[in-house]
């Protein structure tokens, strides 16, 4: 039965293909082969249904030889290869003689140059002879050169088309065996010269989708643009059918983990380095080896519909695309949403004096949507790429938007004091300061992070720790957290300052200043 490919559902490692074909058979048990199927489509994933005055009977799965693939395209790419591998074996034979065409004229030329010497004492006759040929010679020797001139650009260009067609012949795995797989069905059919209507599917490896996003920003709204990107190198050419794209992951094993009991005790010392010398030997006497220890638990655009699972989407891009087996990256639009959000800036001018753009932004869609590269673009200017989380429905996230040169920030030290105390403490007294102005058309929100010391030694204090104005958050780890409201051309100063009292005898390790 000829059973051309009707749809196609793309998960994130897998694919599963479903074929359909008709065929009008006599009553009586029959057999139905459906051949040139995928060399490595997983044998337990086929199913076969139908419709029609037929019951099945059984079904099986072999494996088909042939001498040659039997991928049209593949042969097509292979005898390319061949017909320009012949060109350029003609061409290197037409370099050949033309070779040795210029070693002839050479030698040529130079008995006629010896004839010529002569010519001058003997005879002065035949002095307008022997220019004549010299001449010819040279004529001769020009064209050839010529002719070489002109067949090293054909060779080149020929070479080109050769390693054109090589790299789209590796590129369709022409390398590997080009045997294929059949699905034959054993069918009982009631009524003869009816119509039957079967349809086989099958999952299949080395195919999959991805996902990539265009974030756009204009005003407070974010627009995210879902894209998955399929690729395939199946062994089969996929026509313009019904994809669909999924999230579930068929081939991976459902099952829940379990703790194993987590045991303390005491640890016991290692035996001596002769005595694993001799259980080793013992081992190898008794014909076997050590026993291991076990082994550890480890803008309009058209969208795709959607189906949603207990656990996972399906989704029906809007246009049909094809997607052959060549390892290349086919784009279709998955869905199109309209965020509501947050802006603010953020600064670290300890690791980096630049202000950068953050939205808070909660995904109010429908959509889980998938973990990839995120395009970044601030109305159509493109501001530079980040990753984005696996993102569900009613989760909020921070998502950097890029650096904004409107704000701008400077950290300056303004103090640095070192000295000693009674009993030989020492002590270090230090002092910085962070402006930050506003020089965009809008109010903007700013949070500045900063950073104090923090002790781990006795022998280590630090007092007198004084933030202007107030900081909004102080942790235990000693991070300065600042919310500013600054209006446009609007500016605004930050101070800290310290002391670091080290005892006599400490050595002092962390400090920078």
């Amino acid at each position: 039965m000829d059973a051309a490919i009707v749809a196609v559902t793309v998960y994130p490692g897998q694919a599963r293909v479903t074929r359909r074909g008709t065929a009008a058979l006599d009553a009586g048990e029959r057999r139905i082969t459906v051949g040139g199927l995928p060399l490595g489509l997983r044998q337990d994933s086929v199913r076969v249904a139908g419709s029609g005055p037929a019951t099945v009977l059984g079904v099986d799965v072999r494996r088909e030889h042939h001498p040659r693939s039997p991928d049209g395209t593949v042969e097509e790419l292979r005898a390319r290869v061949e017909e320009l591998a012949q060109a350029l074996g003609a061409l290197d034979d037409e370099d050949a003689v033309l070779t040795a065409r210029e070693t002839m004229i050479g030698s040529v030329s130079r008995r006629t140059g010896s004839a010529f010497a002569r010519a001058l004492t003997a005879d002065s006759a035949a002095v307008g002879r022997v220019a004549e040929v010299g001449s010819a010679l040279a004529a001769q020797l020009a064209e050839v050169l010529g002719e070489r001139r002109s067949l090293a650009v054909r060779r080149r260009a020929a070479q080109q088309e050769l390693d054109d067609a090589q790299r789209r012949l590796a590129a369709r795995d022409a390398g590997a065996i080009p045997d294929r797989m059949a699905v034959e069905v054993e069918l009982d059919v009631a009524d003869g010269g009816d119509t039957v209507e079967l349809e086989v599917s099958y999952l299949v490896d080395n195919a999959g989708w991805e996902s990539r996003h265009d974030v756009r920003l204009v005003g407070s709204t974010l627009t995210l643009t879902w894209f998955g990107l399929v690729t395939q190198h199946s062994g089969e050419d996929w026509p313009e059918c019904d994809l669909r794209l999924s999230t579930a992951r068929p081939a991976s094993t459902v099952t829940v983990p379990e703790l194993d009991p987590w045991f303390l005790q005491r640890r016991v010392p290692d035996p001596p380095r002769t005595m694993e010398r001799s259980t080793a030997f013992a081992a190898a006497a008794a014909g076997g080896a050590p026993t291991p220890p076990p082994a550890m638990a480890r803008d309009a655009v058209a969208v795709a519909t959607v189906e949603h699972g207990a656990a996972a989407a399906t989704y029906r891009p809007a246009r049909p695309v094809a997607v052959p087996s060549d390892g290349s990256a086919h784009r279709a639009t998955v869905a199109v949403v309209e965020l509501p959000a947050e802006l603010d800036h953020v600064t670290v001018p300890l690791r980096d004096p630049q202000a950068y753009l953050r939205a808070t932004v909660v995904n109010t869609s429908e959509h889980t949507l998938r973990a990839g590269t995120a395009s970044v673009f601030h109305d159509r200017e493109f501001v530079g790429s980040t990753e984005l989380a696996t993102w569900a429905p009613g989760e909020e996230v921070e998502l950097a938007l890029g650096v904004d040169d409107r704000v701008r920030v400077q950290r300056a030290l303004l103090r640095r004091g070192a000295g000693k105390a009674m009993l030989g403490t020492r002590h270090h007294d230090v002092a910085y300061k962070i402006t930050v102005g506003n020089y965009g058309p809008r109010q903007a929100s700013i949070t500045v992070v900063d950073q104090l010391p923090v002790s781990r030694d006795e022998g280590i204090a630090v007092r007198d720790v004084v933030c202007e104005p107030r900081p909004a958050e102080v942790t235990e780890l000693g991070e300065v957290t600042w919310r500013l409201q600054l209006d446009p051309g609007g500016s605004a100063e930050l101070t800290s300052s310290f002391r670091v009292d080290v005892a006599k005898g400490v050595n002092l390790v962390g400090w920078r200043d």
